[in-house]
């Protein structure tokens, strides 16, 4: 035996049909917050006060970094030690 049962309500006649509470109200409370504290940051969001936080020495740091790198990059390699492995050599094909 299966039976089904439909329901056809909004989600608010839904909500309160099982008691659970209106949370419109903080909703909306809580979104006016984000956005005024985000409005509050964007004055963060110049390109100079960017540069600061993310080059603290400004460019002298940057050229540190890059030279450091190259450095690295360019420096001669130590030989290998030991004999190089032997490569097999192809046999006939069959």
């Amino acid at each position: 035996m299966q039976i089904s049962i439909n329901v056809d309500c909004t989600p608010d006649e839904a909500r309160r049909f099982l008691g659970l509470p209106d949370v419109a109200p903080m909703q909306e409370a809580m979104m006016s917050e984000v956005q005024k504290r985000m409005m509050e940051n964007l004055g963060a969001m110049d390109p100079e006060a960017l540069l600061k936080t993310w080059l603290p020495l400004g460019l002298e740091g940057l050229e540190k970094m890059q030279k450091a790198f190259w450095s690295q990059m360019t420096a001669p390699r130590a030989p290998r030690e030991g004999p190089k492995p032997e490569r097999e050599k192809p046999g006939p094909r069959t």
